[in-house]
Order: structure tokens, then sequence, then C-alpha cells
């Protein structure tokens, strides 16, 4: 069995040609006493073991998860990534890590998660598939408490973007002024809207016209911009590689920053498993919950858990010895 050192003695070409060759769960396994298959893992408790010189991902053998040493970096504003690497897409990620993807990607290879496939838009949509990896923010407030939620808590969907519907004609008794902020385009026959719509708009639009296509198209509306946090699961995609054609040098795609997504990309290593595409009519369709996000700056860990048992991720991660909190 190939014995390998990650970070000192495993770097990327190693880790490009022992992903396409080997098991790396079998690699790291005998390093950290991490058994192939987790559920028959017997041995003695180990505390989270680092898989950087940085420190900043750990193995958390006894847990089955994997620890990331994360900040905050944006409260406010629409999202393709939950998580991205440092100094590549913090203007629409939540959190950032110091760390190469390949890192990442092997600790999950290590807890016998399994990449599946990106996704793919032609010939047709064909969602991201992998081992579902449950997410979980460990990190303490102001006043010293200590908090554990999920990842989903953070995000909700977009509300400050346009919302359409096509009609074949305009529906029947619909007049609005011209400073209404619902819309009707004569020329396309679409009705739109942008951002929040309160009860009290929906039923005064719904009392504009009898027609039902027209209502229905309220009723959407209303619904669809109303706060509600992500429920859609993460899966391990497992990103892909770029081959220059030149010398044959691999490049892992997710090193540019694409780590965990909600915006669908074939980089990501870990996506959204429903359309989510940062163009087109699903085009950013999440932002960042800012009353739930601490302040920018702040220390998170986060766990990423695959789904082996249900009931494996109930209950929060030991965090290394010497650090209460991620550096």
């Amino acid at each position: 069995m190939m014995l390998v050192t990650i970070d000192r003695d495993f770097g990327r070409r190693e880790f490009l040609s022992a992903v396409a060759a080997v098991s790396v769960s079998a690699i790291v396994g005998d390093r950290f006493g991490l058994a192939a298959d987790p559920a028959k893992d017997t041995k003695k408790s180990k505390e989270p073991v680092p898989l950087n010189k940085s420190g900043t991902v750990l193995l958390d053998v006894d847990g089955k998860r994997l620890l990331l040493k994360t900040k905050v970096c944006l409260r406010e504003g629409v999202l393709e990534m939950f998580c991205c690497l440092k100094q590549t897409k913090e203007h629409e990620s939540i959190l950032s890590i110091d760390s190469e993807a390949y890192v990442i990607h092997t600790g999950l290879l290590a807890l016998g998660a399994k990449p599946g496939s990106p996704v793919k838009f032609q010939p047709e949509y064909s969602p991201p598939k992998g081992t579902r990896i449950r997410l979980f923010c460990q990190w303490t407030d102001k006043d010293g408490k200590p908090h554990r939620e999920p990842a989903e808590k953070w995000i909700r969907n977009s509300s400050k973007r346009f919302f359409v519907e096509l009609f074949d004609e305009k529906p029947v008794g619909l007049e609005l002024k011209e400073d209404s902020e619902l819309k009707w385009d004569e020329k396309n026959k679409e009705l739109y809207w942008f951002g929040h719509m309160s009860e009290k708009q929906r039923d005064i639009f719904l009392a504009m016209s009898k027609d039902a296509k027209y209502r229905k198209a309220i009723q959407k509306f209303f619904v669809r911009t109303q706060p509600h946090e992500l429920a859609e699961p993460w899966v391990f995609a497992g990103s892909g590689f770029y081959v220059d054609e030149a010398n044959g040098t691999k490049s892992y795609l997710a090193e540019g920053g694409d780590l965990i997504c909600v915006a669908n990309f074939a980089s990501a290593m870990l996506d959204l498993a429903v359309p989510s595409s940062a163009t087109g009519e699903n085009n950013l369709m999440w932002e960042a919950w800012a009353d739930r996000i601490p302040p920018v700056g702040t220390e998170v860990l986060l766990e990423l858990v695959p789904e082996f048992d249900a009931k494996q991720a109930d209950k929060p991660a030991k965090p290394p010895e010497k650090a209460d909190k991620p550096k």
C-alpha cells in the first residue's frame, strides 16, 4: 500500500494521479487509523488531525467528519458560493478558507464519501451527483456563547430579483398606474415584479382582475418572494480536471475557488443537487441571511459530514484539543 503525508509529501500532482489510480480512503486510512468503512471503525478515539501545514483542514476520525477553519467574509448580497477558497470569490460567498481544494477533497475521500459528477447543462440539465454532505457551523459570539447550527440557516431565497410570468394577452380588467411596482410589458406580454411582496400588496393586486391566470401569477409572486431558508442538499460532485493539451498537465478545477457552491458549476467540489444557475431563469436564487450570520471576520468551524447515517450529524464535532475555536 502506498503511504503518503498530506501536504508535505502529497503534492498536487501526486493527488491527481492517486485519485485516478487508488482509493485515497485507503491511503489516508493507514496514517490516521481510519477504517475503509467508517461504520466499522472500532479503534480508539483520536483528536482531529490537520491535513495541511496551516492547520485549517482537520480530519475528525472519531466524529467521521472534516473540520474546516473558515472566516465570515460576507453577510449581505446574492450568493454563488457558501464557502470559497481565500482570495477567490469572497464577494459572493459567506465563508472563505485558507486552504487548497484538493486537501478538502482528499479528506472527504478519506471519510468514505464518494464523488459523483458535476452538473451538466447539455444536451439537457442533469443535477450534480455524489455522497450527500451535511454542513454545520460552529462559532462563538461576542458574549462568549458557543453556537452550532446547519449551514442552510444562513442562506435564504433571493427576493432582490425580477419575477416574470408570460401571458398571451393582457389580463382582462388590469389597469396599472404608472408608478405601480407591478409592471405589465405590452410588447412582450409579460407581468413582472421585483423584490418582496407583502400580503397587503398581494390582496390589492388580486382585486385588480378576475383573470384566472393573472390571479395565479400574483399568488406565485407572493409565495416565491417570502423568505425561506435553503432546504436543498449539498452533494460531493467532485469538481473535475483541466488537461493542458500542450504538456498534459492536469489542474483540479475547484482550485479556482468553487469549493461549496449554491449556484451550479461544473467546477464545483460540493454543489446543490437542484437547478440553481448563475445565469438564466434560475439565476442568483440565493442570498445571505444577514440577521443570522455573525459579523464579518468571525471565525467559524465548518463541519463537513458525509451522510452515511442520518443520526451521525446530531452531535457537535470535537474541536482540536488546543483550539476551541478556529484560528
